[in-house]
């Protein structure tokens, strides 16, 4: 169980908005409650992917990346979770993990620690 960006944020989630949805699930004590997850719903990432082939967090959106939101939610002792599709595309238009399944595993489980 746990807090789903697409719910209250829909296609426009950020960083200072999920460190405050972090810091709101421990002070409310619905960590404590069994909700341990943080969850970005789409809309997280550029476009396009890198010239590596990897998927881009929108420095915009999360300016300290991605890994230093996931240190955060980690030091909360709740857990990171990340959507993607299966398909080449999000629902809402964003790289989707068909044929980049090796490297996206990659980048959500070693590089952004990912739960």
């Amino acid at each position: 169980m746990g807090f789903n960006t697409w719910n209250k944020f829909n296609c426009n989630p950020t960083e200072s908005k999920i460190r405050a949805i972090a810091d709101a699930m421990v002070s409310l004590g619905l960590a404590s409650a069994g909700y341990t997850y943080v969850n970005i719903d789409d809309c997280y990432s550029l476009k396009d992917r890198n010239s590596d082939g990897y998927i881009v967090e929108d420095p915009a959106k999360f300016p300290s990346g991605m890994r230093a939101l996931a240190d955060y939610i980690h030091s909360k002792q709740l857990k990171f979770g990340m959507y993607t599709s299966e398909g080449t595309q999000t629902c809402a238009g964003f790289p989707g993990i068909l044929n980049n399944e090796k490297i996206d595993s990659d980048l959500f489980i070693n590089k952004w620690t990912i739960d």
